[in-house]
């Protein structure tokens, strides 16, 4: 068995269930210089992208939780839920291949861009809702964790070239949201979708409207109270984006 595959098989039961593997080289041809594997950790050979799909890794914070008394008053429950996994499990077992790890919601040395990341590796691609969507799994997926390895290695993901909102009959994101920010071919408004988000009615506090009402992977959406646990704390990241206002 590789060491993708064995990667996939331990991170299966905590819900990271997306895990995929890509040439350095080929993900460096998608973004700025400073970005590049090769400008900021030049030994690295390929990068191993791991991410949920749909509510497993929810449920597996859940129970962890439950086993941790206090876990929910920490500042980022989820954030430090993924890190305890990826280097309490993880890192032990790809140590023999050089392994550094980069998180998406952390400062470190290195910096990637995670959407260039799942799109180079054939995992996921655009939408109109400014996220990435799976085949499966919709645009219920987030990325979590990068691996920086020093051997080869390429596992592609189920969506290179995957692009589906020209071709969507429906588009019945664009009247659900509320906002007006979601738009064909345009896509969508970060303005527009900002400013509402802080407005007092808070419309979009239990979801994005327009995220649920996509036809891809319905079946995968994020329960109500994950949904909204992430709407919160984007709503406190636009807030300070926006200078502080207030709703």
């Amino acid at each position: 068995m590789s060491s993708i595959d064995s990667l996939r098989t331990m991170a299966a039961p905590y819900g990271l269930n997306l895990v995929v593997a890509v040439p350095a080289e080929r993900y460096d041809r998608r973004v700025r210089p400073e970005l590049r594997v090769s400008t900021q950790a030049s030994r690295a050979r390929s990068v191993v992208l791991v991410g949920n799909g749909g509510r497993g890794l929810w449920q597996a914070l859940v129970e962890h939780a439950r086993k941790q008394p206090g876990w929910w008053q920490r500042a980022h429950p989820l954030d430090d839920f993924i890190r305890r996994v990826v280097e309490a499990e993880f890192l032990p077992m790809l140590a023999g291949a050089g392994a550094a790890v980069v998180y998406p919601f952390s400062t470190s040395p290195v910096r990637l861009d995670f959407m260039e990341l799942a799109r180079a590796a054939g995992l996921a691609g655009p939408s109109l809702l400014g996220v990435l969507v799976h085949p499966v799994f919709g645009p219920w997926i987030a990325f979590r964790a990068a691996f920086l390895l020093a051997a080869e290695a390429d596992a592609a993901g189920p969506a290179p070239g995957f692009d589906p909102c020209p071709g969507c009959a429906s588009r019945s994101c664009i009247p659900a949201c509320p906002a007006g920010a979601v738009s064909h071919p345009e896509g969508w408004n970060v303005g527009l979708c900002s400013r509402f988000r802080v407005a007092p009615e808070g419309a979009c506090n239990v979801g994005c409207h327009a995220r649920i009402a996509c036809v891809l992977g319905p079946e995968h959406r994020y329960s109500a109270e994950e949904l909204a646990y992430h709407q919160q704390r984007t709503l406190s990241t636009i807030r300070d984006y926006l200078g502080g206002v207030s709703a």
